[in-house]
C-alpha cells in the first residue's frame, strides 16, 4: 500500500512562508516527530507519509487562524504543533507495538524494544553505538514520567572523563571546564522541551544536569536518573552510581563499549556491570545495532567500517 499525499494550496506566497516559518522551523517539528516529508511546489504543499494526514489536519489547523488575521509568533505555531502531537504520549500501531514516544516516532525494532524495556524495568541499561538515541529516548522517557507525575525530578549526569584531550587549558572553574561534557545532555533537553522551560526547571531543581562525581553520598528519591557516556566509568564509579538509587526512582544508564576513553589497564564501569548484572532478573539491558542508527545514513556506515577489518597500509 503507498503513503499518502495530501495537498494544501496557498493564495500568495507569503501566506506560504508564514506557514512554513523562518527557514521551515514548523515543518521541521512536524517532518521530526511524525518522520512525514513536506515540500512546497509552487502554491501547493505536499504532504507524505504514514502519518500524513496528521501533519496535513494541524498544518491545515494553522494555515485556517493565520487566514483569520490571528498573528502567530514562531514559537505559539511550534508550541501548538508540539501540543497537538504530545497529546497521546505513547502510541501503538495496530500490531499493539509502541511507534511513538512523546510524539516523536520510534524508527527502529531496537528503538521500540528499548522503550518497552524501560517501561517494564526500574534500572535499565541501553548499550550500542552513537547515533541510536540511547540518549535521546532516555529523556524523553523522563519528561514523560515528570509530565505524568510518576517523578518529581530528572536528573542527569556523566562522567567527566577527558577523550584525548586537558581540561587543564580551559578557562573557568570547575563547572566551566565540565559544562562541554554535558552539552549533549542540554541537547537532548532542548529537541523535547524549549529553553524557558529547562531553564525554569532548572531553577526550581526539578531537572539537575551535573557531573557523575556530583552524584557521590547523594540518595536519589522521587527522580528519573540518566547516567550518560557510562563506558567511562570506572567499576567503583559504576558502583557508586547504581547504589544512589532511592525510593520511587527510575535509572537508566546509556553507553557505547567501543568508544571507551579510560586510562589503558582501567577496567569500564559499564563493561563490569554488563558482565555481572545481566542475569539480575529485574535489571533490563537494551542492546540497539547500527541497524538502529537514526543519524546521516553515513554513520551508520563509518560505524560498520570500523567494527571490521581495519585497512591495509
Amino acid at each position: 500500500m503507498s503513503e499518502p499525499v495530501l495537498t494544501l494550496d496557498f493564495k500568495d506566497q507569503d501566506e506560504a512562508q508564514a506557514l512554513a516559518g523562518p527557514r521551515d522551523r514548523h515543518f521541521r517539528v512536524l517532518r521530526d516527530r511524525l518522520g512525514v516529508e513536506i515540500v512546497i511546489r509552487g502554491l501547493t504543499l505536499k504532504v507524505s507519509g504514514v502519518d500524513a494526514k496528521q501533519a496535513h489536519s494541524l498544518l491545515s489547523d494553522v494555515l485556517n487562524e493565520l487566514r483569520k488575521g490571528v498573528e502567530l509568533l514562531t514559537d505559539e505555531v511550534e508550541g501548538r504543533l508540539s501540543d497537538s502531537l504530545s497529546g497521546a504520549s505513547e502510541d501503538q500501531s495496530t500490531s499493539g507495538r509502541l511507534t511513538r514516544l512523546e510524539g516523536f516516532r520510534l524508527r527502529t525494532p531496537g528503538q521500540r524494544r528499548y522503550l518497552e524495556i524501560m517501561n517494564e524495568k526500574e534500572l535499565v541499561f541501553a548499550i550500542g553505538p552513537a547515533g541510536t538515541g540511547k540518549t535521546f529516548l532516555a529523556v524523553l522517557k523522563a519528561v514523560q514520567e515528570l509530565k505524568a507525575g510518576r517523578v518529581q525530578r530528572i536528573i542527569l549526569c556523566r562522567p567527566a572523563v577527558e577523550a584525548g584531550e586537558s581540561l587543564g587549558f580551559l578557562p573557568g572553574d570547575f563547572q566551566a571546564k565540565v559544562n562541554p561534557y554535558m552539552r549533549p545532555l542540554y541537547d537532548s533537553l532542548y529537541t523535547v522541551l524549549d529553553f524557558e522551560t529547562v531553564k525554569r526547571y532548572q531553577e526550581r531543581e526539578v531537572i539537575e544536569v551535573a557531573p557523575l562525581a556530583y552524584m557521590r553520598g547523594r540518595t536519589l528519591q522521587d527522580a528519573f536518573v540518566i547516567l550518560d557516556e557510562a563506558q567511562n566509568t570506572t567499576k567503583a564509579q559504576m558502583k557508586m552510581f547504581l547504589t544512589r538509587m532511592g525510593d520511587n526512582s527510575r535509572i537508566v544508564v546509556t553507553g557505547d563499549v567501543t568508544q571507551i576513553d579510560l586510562p589503558k589497564g582501567v577496567t569500564s564501569g559499564l563493561v563490569h556491570a554488563d558482565a555481572i548484572l545481566r542475569r539480575v532478573k529485574d535489571i533490563g539491558f537494551a542492546r540497539l545495532k547500527a541497524e538502529d542508527i537514526v543519524r546521516h545514513p553515513l554513520v551508520g556506515k563509518v560505524i560498520k567500517a570500523y567494527e571490521g577489518r581495519a585497512p591495509r597500509s
